[in-house]
């Protein structure tokens, strides 16, 4: 009886929601973004309605009894570019903060200006360069609000087809990313992060902070440095400055509340926490780890006059990752248990936390702002392994832990004048590195005990500058950057002049559509801490014995864009990157640049700075915002990644995926439902096959507990190309002071499995025990074990926004 109630109740709230129409408004504030002074009586309308108005003498503007949705906001002025503002979303709970920037126009008005009739073009990187906003982060099929899965969708992005997120960026490996959230740099943006790499099994920044994401996979302005791959800048919103509210969510993996409200007068909060319960899911899906974690975010930011803003940023994580030793309890199926009984092998027992934080002080003059941004950030990272996991001090296999605290303090300015964009800028870090390893390994077909304790300290040095023009009535865009970078840990990395990185790019817009443009850059990149921390059992800091340096990339980018409407684009890109003085691991005799896609650490071994390697490719894109009901994107690459193997030859890296396609749309139907899917298809990426003859050794498969790659045969072998379809159903409702969202996300939902490198694993008596080889007393029998990956994940959603 009581369950009928409850149908009945929800009914009625169904019935209501679609019965009291309820509306919503938008207010802000258009100024001009250099000098943040009021522009008044500048046009404001949401495009497809007859709602619109004008800022006051102040530049503020309100747009009152719209219906809850979403819209596309336009505001112009003359003298300036008119603005696009995409996709913003009007509730019912509270009136949207929409703050507008506009940027004064270079050409005279007497002169011919090109129509910005197109999605605005950045001078400093026009190409390789696309910005995602909050609700495409939403509604993206398959990835559960989880914005590295939404960035894979865009050209040049491939992942890896495990439970994973790396982002692997026209063929370089996961470390190369840089990542900015409101200016102020954060290491890594998800749980379970590889030390040394990036990546893990889902995001820890919350979707309810970000106004808009800009991913640049080239082009990198110059005061973005120490990256070679590409740099991701999260904007996030501002804390409601008129009243107390907040949005409760849960879904398939976790449970979070975000709060915001004001502060005062003129400042705002927003704050959130989540917590998983992911590892009941993966017990449910019978997977031998359990993973859990906690995240914190936070957003303070003051106007503290006219001329000075100050924003505070801070982010964490508490990560832990068990073993799920009871996988097997029901389990009938043979190979299923062997693949288990494989994993649980050879993972570790993890945990970590880390946590950035930071604050970011603008001030603005008359023809400029001056940004100044301290920040903090620290990692500490441990793991342990015993032989067949019977913690004993006699089967220990591996004990590990590190800490990565940096402090940083950046100061840059940014001038417009007469057309000319200015930045220049200086930044300093210090570093302190800490590492403790015990690890039974084998080399070179020994079995060795690295144990060593680590610590040291550094300081980093950066200076850059760019300049930017456009000429011939905004036709011609030029830009110039140069920055260098510098340190204190060793003599090879102190000197500026041996990091000068300059860049130069230029856009030449050939009709109100269609422009032509190109880029040409040098980049730096620092070695890992793992690989410039590492000692020797005697306590030197081998790898800066070495000579270890800066890694060094070129990059050569040349496209073409034509823009059908205002709301959509076609970009076809070409690139090449050649890289110089990556890590080349002296043990196994390859390069750092192939690593990375696995839990764990990398880099923590002997390394010299002599790896060499490229990658290069071709680039289709099509994207169409939505502009009344129906909204899309087609991205297709083509890339080679090749690195020199130990010979001296090209072959193929572990990012060689060849081809990658996405297809994403969408349909907004009538009262608040909305439709999408996503396909994708990634090419098989290469792997090194196994030395049998080696890790059948039962001494070295004693302290391996897994097949060691034979790296004569480097990359020689392809895993199985991977596809799959997502679909995702949406539906809000509204009303008077609060609203509900719920949705249902289907991954991969025709079951496509893709087969992966086998396990090697040894043949085992009914005790588990390995068998020995009956021609060979010295050798264990070995047998491989298929590994497929892949299944229908369902996840459901629920958000309260209050």
């Amino acid at each position: 009886m009581l369950h009928k109630k409850l149908y009945f109740l929800a009914f009625a709230l169904l019935v209501c929601a679609n019965i009291i129409a309820q509306t919503g408004s938008v207010k802000g504030r258009v100024y001009n973004e250099i000098n943040n002074e009021s522009i008044p009586f500048a046009n404001i309308i949401l495009e497809g309605t007859q709602i619109g108005g004008t800022s006051d003498e102040n530049g503020n503007y309100e747009l009152n009894n719209i219906q809850p949705g979403t819209y596309n906001l336009v505001c112009s002025f003359v003298g300036f570019k008119t603005v696009y503002i995409y996709e913003i979303i009007i509730g019912s709970t509270a009136t949207t903060d929409i703050n507008i920037a506009l940027t004064e126009e270079s050409s005279l008005l007497d002169q011919v200006v090109i129509q910005t009739n197109r999605i605005e073009k950045s001078q400093v990187s026009p190409l390789s360069k696309q910005t995602i906003g909050a609700t495409e982060i939403y509604r993206n099929p398959g990835s559960n609000r989880d914005i590295s899965k939404v960035i894979q969708i865009l050209p040049g992005v491939a992942t890896t087809v495990s439970f994973r997120n790396d982002i692997i960026v026209r063929g370089g490996a996961p470390n190369e990313n840089r990542f900015y959230l409101d200016g102020i740099e954060i290491p890594n943006i998800n749980h379970f992060a590889t030390q040394g790499s990036s990546g893990g099994p889902v995001g820890m920044i919350n979707v309810n902070f970000i106004r808009d994401v800009d991913f640049y996979s080239g082009a990198f302005p110059a005061n973005r440095g120490n990256t070679m791959s590409s740099v991701m800048e999260f904007q996030q919103i501002t804390g409601n400055r008129e009243k107390f509210g907040g949005s409760f969510m849960v879904g398939s993996s976790d449970i979070g509340l975000t709060l915001n409200g004001p502060t005062g007068e003129n400042s705002s909060f927003i704050l959130s926490a989540r917590r998983s319960y992911l590892q009941f899911l993966f017990q449910a899906l019978k997977l031998p780890f359990l993973p859990t974690y906690n995240d914190f975010q936070y957003k303070h930011f003051f106007e503290l006059d006219e001329k000075n803003q100050l924003t505070l940023v801070g982010i964490g994580a508490i990560d832990d990752f068990e073993l799920n030793e009871d996988v097997n309890d029901g389990e009938t199926d043979q190979e299923t248990i062997d693949r288990n009984n494989y994993i649980l092998g050879n993972l570790p027992v993890n945990s970590q936390w880390n946590y950035a934080i930071g604050a970011n002080w603008k001030h603005f003059s008359k023809n400029s702002f001056q940004n100044v941004v301290i920040s903090r950030n620290h990692l500490n990272n441990k793991a342990i392994k015993y032989r067949d996991n019977i913690e004993i001090p006699e089967e220990l296999l591996y004990d590990y832990s590190s800490e990565e605290i940096e402090n940083k303090l950046r100061v840059e300015s940014t001038k417009r004048k007469n057309g000319w964009e200015w930045n220049i800028g200086a930044g300093f870090q210090h570093v302190v590195y800490k590492n403790s390893t015990f690890n039974k390994r084998a080399i070179n077909g020994e079995v060795e005990i690295i144990d060593f304790e680590s610590e040291f300290t550094m300081q980093k040095y950066e200076l850059f500058t760019q300049i930017s023009k456009a000429f011939f009535s905004e036709r011609l865009s030029l830009s110039f950057g140069i920055r260098t970078d510098a340190n204190s840990y060793s003599d090879e990395m102190s000197n500026f002049f041996d990091q000068l990185s300059p860049r130069f790019s230029a856009s030449y817009q050939f009709t109100e559509k269609f422009s032509a443009s190109f880029n040409l850059g040098r980049f730096y990149q620092l070695p890992a801490y793992t690989v410039m921390g590492y000692r020797d059992n005697d306590g030197n800091l081998v790898n800066r014995e070495n000579g270890i340096t800066y890694i060094q990339s070129d990059h050569f980018v040349a496209g073409v864009e034509y823009n059908p409407t205002k709301y959509s684009k076609i970009t076809v890109e070409g690139f090449y990157k050649e890289y110089d003085n990556y890590p080349f691991l002296t043990n196994d005799s390859i390069s750092l640049a192939n690593l990375g896609g696995d839990f764990g650490v990398i880099g923590n071994e002997p390394a010299t700075s002599t790896s060499v390697g490229r990658s290069y490719g071709l680039e289709f894109f099509l994207q169409q915002k939505l502009s009344s009901s129906v909204y899309g994107l087609i991205s297709y690459t083509f890339v080679r990644s090749e690195f020199e193997d130990k010979n001296g030859d090209y072959v193929a890296s572990s990012w060689d995926n060849r081809h990658i396609l996405n297809i994403t749309a969408g349909k907004k139907l009538r009262k608040n439902w909305e439709l999408g899917a996503k396909f994708r298809f990634l090419g098989g990426s290469p792997y090194t096959p196994y030395d049998i003859e080696q890790s059948s050794r039962k001494e070295i498969w004693d302290v391996t507990q897994r097949g060691i790659n034979d790296w004569d045969l480097l990359n020689t072998e392809r895993n199985g190309n991977s596809h799959g379809l997502d679909l995702r159903v949406d539906k809000r409702w509204y009303f008077k002071k609060w609203a509900l969202n719920a949705y249902l996300d289907i991954q991969n939902i025709y079951n496509f499995k893709t087969e992966t490198q086998s396990f090697l694993d040894v043949v085992r008596d009914e005790n588990g025990d390995p068998i020995e080889d009956p021609s060979d007393p010295e050798r264990y029998l070995v047998r491989e074990i298929e590994n497929t990956t892949g299944t229908v994940l369902p996840s459901i959603g629920i958000m309260i926004e209050f």
